[in-house]
């Protein structure tokens, strides 16, 4: 066979470069990530495969998550069609912590009777958890109640301010201003609030919601002293984008002041579980850790506040052990998330290689 045949006996070794030549030592050097991207190309330009060692190693990775994927797919549609059909009656009352999302909660009555009030499928997804978990807090603590006055922050477009003022309560939505650099983002994935984007019909009229709910722009990293004497503020997996950690557990500390004596913060965010030295940080999304969950309940109580107890337990049931793996079928298109986006639930995920779930944070301001 000759030397131009590309055939795999004649396939460079991972890491061969050619010694320079006087041309060569000419031409602009070529980034690594130009040979990487090169090397992991599945097929040459004339539609022959591109075979390499990095290749060989590479190229069915993708079709072995998709595997991983759609099996932890599959479990999580199975358990949720296998709860039993019970009535629910009533909000429970549970020994509420502040702690990560877990089958078992998902499992429990009380994450059942918020899904069935947000008139959503109870799945196994962090998502229900976290609205259920939200939605438990400010029952329990008395604020889902004609009167009442929430603050969310950063809400995008999730069901919670529709619920509450059908129960009554006076809200107040905020998001990012247009100007933002990051509104933009958000306004392309469908995740940035208005009045419009959060109304629920299937809760009240809309009449009914423009007299109780409220929407400005506040940057979670300056929150204005105007927002203040709430009963309860929260939000959603949001302070993990506000850019570092350190701002993160400043926003959980300035959120008390928009709240009276008493009154409720509840947050829920994302928590690297897994991997105690090192994590994300100084990003578009950061992940906390549980030192510094610890962190965040040692200033507010230092501050005269009451924190729920930390409860770090993760988990042991198929579900807390399924860490989902990009892509997401947010990132799919065409035909593959119209076929297969339907069922993709999960509790865990990796995050930029990291496992996370969600972790909620509950405190009584003193």
């Amino acid at each position: 066979m000759s030397d131009n045949n590309p055939g795999p006996e004649n396939a460079r070794p991972l890491g061969y470069f050619p010694a320079p030549t006087a041309q060569s030592k000419k031409a602009e050097p070529v980034h690594i990530d130009q040979i990487m991207a090169s090397l992991l190309e599945l097929t040459h330009g004339n539609g022959n495969p591109n075979i390499n060692a990095l290749w060989k190693i590479a190229k069915d990775i993708e079709a072995i998550k998709l595997n991983i994927k759609f099996f932890g797919y599959d479990l999580a549609k199975s358990l949720a069609e296998a709860l039993p059909k019970s009535i629910v009656d009533g909000p429970k009352q549970i020994e509420l912590t502040s702690k990560p999302s877990t089958q078992s909660d998902l499992e429990a009555d009380w994450t059942r009777y918020w899904s069935s009030e947000l008139k959503i499928a109870h799945v196994f997804h962090r998502k229900i958890w976290e609205f259920a978990y939200a939605l438990q807090a400010m029952q329990q603590f008395g604020h889902i109640r004609p009167g009442a006055r929430g603050l969310g922050f950063g809400c995008g477009e999730e069901p919670l301010p529709s619920y509450l003022a059908s129960k009554g309560c006076s809200i107040t939505i905020t998001d990012l201003a247009p100007e933002n650099e990051n509104a933009a983002v958000w306004a392309r994935t469908e995740q940035h609030a208005s009045l419009d984007k959060s109304f629920r019909s299937e809760f009240l009229d809309r009449e009914s919601f423009d007299k109780l709910v409220a929407f400005q722009y506040v940057d979670m990293n300056a929150i204005s002293d105007h927002l203040n004497d709430y009963d309860f503020c929260w939000s959603i997996c949001a302070f993990e984008h506000l850019g570092s950690i350190e701002k993160g557990i400043a926003f959980i500390e300035n959120a008390m002041k928009t709240i009276r004596s008493g009154g409720l913060s509840v947050h829920t965010t994302e928590f690297n579980f897994m991997n105690h030295e090192k994590t994300l940080d100084n990003w578009q999304t950061v992940l906390f850790q549980q030192k510094h969950f610890e962190e965040m309940a040692q200033k507010l109580t230092a501050a005269g506040h009451k924190v729920l107890p930390l409860d770090f337990d993760i988990g042991s049931k198929p579900l807390d052990r399924f860490i989902d793996v990009p892509p997401y079928a947010y990132d799919w298109e065409g035909d593959l998330k119209r076929q297969w986006g339907a069922d993709a639930h999960h509790i865990k995920l990796a995050i930029d290689g990291f496992a996370a779930t969600c972790f909620g944070l509950i405190a009584i301001k003193g």
